[in-house]
């Protein structure tokens, strides 16, 4: 079903890799500021983003394999989108937990990432049956989910960058 889809899953796949990529970029830039306790802001924000790029990634590589079947495409992509979807509703209820009160940031960190691996599980359900709607359903899906992430990417290198010029310095860390 996804064989007129090739210049757009080398497109967003492409761009999800770059985007991971600078990511690594913005975290550089707030070294002292990343902790890695368990409920750490680092593996409550900038760790979901990553992952959900490298998400965006595996999806494209995926469909991008040309003797993959509909069965097969439905079933790979609805059993990862399981199991990002429940990821991202344990990063969600991270978010809600934490001291972050900007509407925004629990949108784009919590609220909008199980909204995405929704669309994207139901797309594979379409996908698997054959039915005309997968293929936009996914696409849809995997734009929102990268659209998402490059916002939650720049106010991560916002937020390090104010840290690195002085603004706001983190409490020292507690961390082992």
């Amino acid at each position: 079903m996804l064989e007129h889809w090739h210049e757009f899953y080398t497109l967003i796949g492409t761009a999800a890799a770059a985007l991971a990529a600078l990511l690594f970029v913005a975290a550089s830039i707030g070294i002292g500021y990343i902790t890695l306790g368990p409920s750490s802001p680092t593996r409550t924000f900038t760790s979901p983003v990553l992952f959900h790029y490298t998400y965006v990634l595996f999806v494209s590589m995926i469909a991008l394999i040309p003797v993959t079947t509909d069965f097969w495409l439905g079933a790979i992509i609805g059993l990862s989108a399981a199991v990002a979807f429940g990821y991202s509703i344990f990063i969600l209820r991270r978010v809600l937990r934490s001291n972050v009160t900007d509407i925004d940031d629990h949108l784009g960190y919590g609220w909008t990432p199980p909204v995405a691996y929704a669309a994207t599980f139901a797309a594979a359900v379409f996908l698997y049956k054959h039915d005309a709607i997968g293929p936009p359903l996914l696409a849809g899906a995997l734009i929102f989910l990268l659209l998402v992430n490059i916002r939650n990417t720049w106010d991560l290198t916002l937020f390090f960058a104010q840290r690195h010029g002085g603004e706001n310095p983190p409490p020292p860390a507690t961390d082992p």
